[in-house]
């Protein structure tokens, strides 16, 4: 036998190749994939896409999808939509369908023309590194390193939530930078999928030529949330978070809080806890007044600083939240700046005031 190690080992690789290509070709044939058209050119053009282990072990109908891209007006795609609509899947059945049809397979589709790519990229899922000591937000950056590093025009990058693995004004930050990067750098503008609960980053389709929005749409029937699962042009309004929980069986009082809240956050209110407290699962009687509160936010985001009225709106949001949801000491200075009389302050006076200010926050 050792001396027809060289011959056996040739006939166990031709077998493995054997068992492989009988293997994708059963589940062509199974699964009904078609064989898709390889070309040299930037179009990806699938028609009804479907991920092929969902739709196996799924017992509802699978919803297939269609993407078309280029490297011009359809290059980078925002993909917004409520969680559990299946954003994740289609990034990841969209990765399939591109290796699949690189090592010779058919694909799960109606119909798919491919270009042929030089790396898929993917930033999928969330998880620690323990052994190495790298925390989920690390392990997240790292890969994203690596893609803006080493992706180029003939990659497809898909991104599924940057930035969420840190504070709400950062993630929002590098999710904008990270997208302005692979849109405009001439040697990494890879076709990108970038699926955002970052509502803002919708502002970028208005601003980035390659960009366009797209959505996973849902509905709501009789208080209801219906996941459609359905790719549609546009962007979404909501992501139905509370909605989710409740479907994962979060307790009633703990969902009616959560939507009082979301309530008074989205009306712009600055402090969400000014009035009575109310007991876990109380909802107000009477919603309060947020006419005051609303006016120093009105005038604060009367400047773009470069984001649409979209993005501003949702900033607001973000600083009630982030800045002084739970924080009395910020909301004492902001008590204070907004009793200040600015217009008949010295200017020894207000040097004054911001050094207090100052002292007090560090």
């Amino acid at each position: 036998v050792a001396g027809q190690t060289k011959a056996l080992q040739a006939t166990a690789r031709a077998l493995a190749m054997i068992d492989a290509l009988c293997s994708l070709a059963e589940a062509a044939v199974r699964c009904r994939f078609v064989r898709p058209e390889l070309h040299v050119g930037d179009e990806i053009e699938i028609v009804d896409g479907r991920h092929p282990m969902i739709e196996a072990f799924n017992d509802e109908p699978f919803i297939p999808n269609d993407l078309f891209m280029n490297n011009s007006t359809d290059r980078f795609l925002i993909i917004t939509g409520p969680n559990m609509g299946g954003k994740s899947s289609f990034l990841r059945q969209t990765a399939l369908i591109h290796i699949l049809a690189q090592v010779g397979s058919f694909v799960p589709a109606k119909s798919a023309r491919l270009p042929i790519l030089d790396r898929v990229w993917t930033r999928v899922g969330a998880s620690d590194d323990v052994a190495r000591g790298r925390s989920t937000f690390m392990v997240e950056m790292t890969e994203t390193a690596q893609i803006l590093h080493n992706a180029t025009p003939r990659s497809l990058v898909l991104l599924d939530e940057i930035g969420r693995g840190t504070a709400t004004f950062d993630g929002l930050s590098i999710a904008w930078a990270v997208a302005e990067f692979l849109h405009d750098s001439p040697e990494h503008a890879a076709k990108t999928l970038f699926a955002t609960h970052y509502h803002e980053l919708t502002e970028l389709a208005e601003r980035l030529p390659g960009a366009q929005n797209y959505q996973i749409t849902a509905t709501e029937r009789e208080g209801e949330v219906i996941f459609l699962h359905r790719l549609e042009r546009g962007r979404a309004s909501k992501s139905y978070g509370i909605e989710v929980a409740r479907l994962a069986g979060l307790p009633p009082a703990v969902l009616a809080r959560a939507r009082e809240v979301l309530e008074r956050l989205e009306r712009y209110e600055l402090d969400v806890f000014e009035d009575e407290i109310k007991p876990v699962g109380a909802m107000p009687e009477h919603p309060i007044d947020d006419a005051s509160q609303k006016s120093s936010w009105e005038t604060w985001a009367s400047g773009d600083g470069g984001l649409g009225l979209a993005a501003r709106r949702a900033a607001r949001r973000r600083v009630a939240a982030q800045v002084t949801l739970f924080d009395s000491v910020n909301q004492g200075l902001l008590d204070e700046v907004r009793n200040l009389d600015v217009d008949n302050l010295s200017p020894d006076e207000a040097h004054a005031i911001l050094l207090n200010m100052r002292s007090r926050i560090i």
